[in-house]
């Protein structure tokens, strides 16, 4: 019996790049979109209900973290097996959705990330600013380090979940800011699931989602922040309930 796939896209005003990310994703390797709109300012929501997506609208703006909360909350009540979250803002390839799903439906992987670091080289020449990358390598092994895991890069947006996955861990304790990405790692890493990567290309233009310096130097510091609380969790110093496996 095929499984359910449900791509997530957490939204904030994407109508222009919207029609082509959707035309881009391969027909037969899904079985819904669901778009989640964090209270855009255009016309995100009409583009995506002219496209024939199921929509959410926040009535205000949650964030980055409050918008997945909202993508896996919704999907796993639609009835999803493997949630894909793809951006729909154009910047990650839709073409690999196939592959991040299919090696969940296969039991192979229990997480799938699309790693866009497969050189240096590609990832500035993609447009990578060279101060991104420089502390996405930084952050990438010392997460590693502290985490015991060999993962090429933990600061994807383009990701995909089996439904267990989605089940077992605390999400909803997590950050509503772009450190949410971090926190739910490392509770898969906790929760003993199996991660795998697959290479992808990414692009960099004026229409792609980014933050700024200052913003990139508070989701560090976040991320330093939320390792610390991790190592003070396993040695038993202090408990935090987002760590905890759910029962």
């Amino acid at each position: 019996m095929k499984s359910k796939v449900i791509i997530v896209m957490p939204a904030y005003n994407a109508s222009k790049t919207l029609k082509q990310t959707i035309d881009a994703i391969p027909k037969d390797s899904y079985s819904d979109i669901l778009l989640v709109d964090d209270n855009s300012k255009d016309d995100t929501v009409e583009k995506a209900k002219e496209l024939g997506l199921k929509v959410v609208k926040h009535d205000k703006n949650l964030g980055y973290g409050g918008n997945q909360k909202t993508c896996y909350k919704t999907a796993l009540e639609l009835g999803a097996d493997v949630v894909v979250m793809l951006h729909p803002d154009y910047q990650y390839d839709p073409r690999l959705v196939p592959f991040l799903a299919g090696l969940i439906e296969n039991d192979i992987c229990d997480v799938m990330m699309a790693n866009r670091i497969r050189t240096r080289q590609e990832a500035l020449k993609g447009g990578m600013p060279f101060y991104k990358y420089f502390f996405n390598r930084c952050l990438t092994i010392t997460e590693n380090i502290i985490l015991g895991l060999n993962l090429g890069e933990y600061h994807t947006g383009y990701r995909a979940f089996s439904r267990k996955v989605l089940e077992t861990i605390n999400f909803e304790k997590n950050s509503d800011d772009f450190v949410f990405d971090q926190h739910i790692i490392i509770q898969i890493a906790i929760a003993g699931f199996r991660i795998g990567e697959i290479p992808v290309g990414a692009k960099y233009f004026d229409e792609a989602s980014s933050i700024n310096f200052k913003r990139s130097m508070e989701y560090g510091f976040g991320i330093l922040w939320v390792l610390f609380k991790y190592i003070l969790f396993k040695l038993k110093i202090k408990n935090f309930e987002m760590f905890n496996i759910k029962k």
